[in-house]
This record gives structure tokens, sequence and C-alpha cells, in this order.
């Protein structure tokens, strides 16, 4: 479970969380939604502590994120809107491999880890390829395997449809809904819900860093034009 507790966070004086309050309960799909600075991006790095918030808490499982951060981040795996800013490596394999690397996992199951994770977003096989090579719908799928090789309980994903052609945004969204129908949590973040309102179990929708609107799309459909959220 991923529990915020009135969390603050503001940048120049400026709040962009203020005093929020949320809970997304294991094996969850939710959807955060909101328009540009709504504070979607800002909540989740606080998730797995690339932000720290300047009051409130942040739960990972029960222990506040500041109390483990090394937990927190094993448990909460992080795709980035622009992968690029998230590799560390030259090749496929090598990227993927990263993070199960830095665990101090023993070889095989390092292997073991790189081959499912590839394997799932369909790019198996291609280990040695450049990673600067890619395509941008083949970057973002990189990165998923990336934080799937990690073995998360929960995958958090800001804009991954982004820049996606049609072929790629059906490839990441099959691998969600795998994903979810696997009970792993996913959390989406994205100011437009066309690619995933059907798998959505929740639609919480921010606006001016609070909770504007939060339950199931049927729910809460009717108020996202006037909170700047794009229908299906």
């Amino acid at each position: 479970m991923i529990e915020t507790r009135d969390l603050v966070k503001t940048f120049d004086g400026v709040p962009a969380l203020d005093g929020l309050s949320l809970t997304i309960p294991d094996g969850e799909f939710v959807v955060l939604a909101g328009p540009n600075g709504s504070g979607k991006t800002t909540l989740v790095r606080h998730f797995n502590g690339l932000l720290e918030a300047d009051a409130g808490e942040v739960l990972v499982d029960g222990t506040p994120v500041q109390d483990d951060l090394v937990a927190a981040r094993v448990a909460v795996g992080m795709v980035f809107q622009h992968p690029r800013d998230q590799f560390v490596a030259a090749t496929i394999g090598e990227e993927v491999a990263f993070g199960p690397r830095n665990l101090g996992l023993p070889h095989h199951e390092i292997t073991d880890r790189v081959a499912d994770a590839l394997d799932a977003v369909g790019l198996g096989g291609r280990d040695e390829e450049r990673v600067a090579a890619l395509s941008g719908g083949e970057q973002e799928r990189l990165a998923i395997a990336g934080a799937l090789a990690m073995r998360p309980a929960h995958l958090v994903l800001d804009e991954p449809f982004t820049g996606l052609d049609a072929p790629a945004q059906a490839a990441v969204r099959d691998r969600l809904a795998a994903l979810k129908a696997a009970g792993t949590s996913v959390v989406v973040v994205t100011h437009d819900l066309r690619d995933v309102a059907d798998l959505a179990d929740r639609v919480v929708v921010l606006r001016d860093g609070t909770i504007a609107a939060d339950g199931d799309y049927d729910a809460v459909h009717e108020r996202l034009p006037d909170l700047g959220v794009r229908q299906p």
C-alpha cells in the first residue's frame, strides 16, 4: 500500500502539494489525472523518495519512505515521462540489469530477471542492441522493463503514452493490463484518459495540489472537462 498523509511540497514559496492525503491499496489500478501543473508528477516522486516533503508523511507498505529509501525504491518502480532521463547503460541488457545488480543479486538471478522483463515488453533477444538506437516507443518499453526487473509491488508511470505511435501505445497498454491481472499496483499519471479509462479501478484528479475528484470512472467522468482532463 502507498499512503500519503497531509503531504505538503512547495517550490519557491508556491505550493505544489497542499496537504494531500491519498491511499492506494495493493493491487489497485489508479489513474492520476489533472492538467499540467496540478501536482501529479510532484506527488508520485514522493512515493519512492525522489522528492522529500516539506510537511506530512509518505508510507510504502507501512514504512515511512524516509526511514528506508532502499526498501521504498525496490517496492515502487518508477517510469519517467521521458525515458531517456533514467537510462544509465549503453545496451538494452545492461540497462535492465542495472537495478537488480545494485541489489546485489546473484548473476543467475539477474540474468533471469533481465530475460523475463525484456520478454514481457517485446524486447527479448535484443540485449546487445544500443539504447541510443531505439525508437521512442522502444525506449518507453525498455524503461518499463527496467522497472519490472526490480519486481516492484507498485509500478508508477508518468505520461507513458506521450509521443508513442499507435502500435507502441497498444504494446504498453497490453503490458499494463497484464500487470493489473497479475495483482501489481499500477499508477498511471496522465492528463488524457483515452488509453487507460477502461483499465482503471479508480480515477484521482488533482487540481492546484489537492484532490478535486476521487472515484471510479463512472462516478467522476462528468466532472472531468471542468477539471482540465480529456475524456475518452
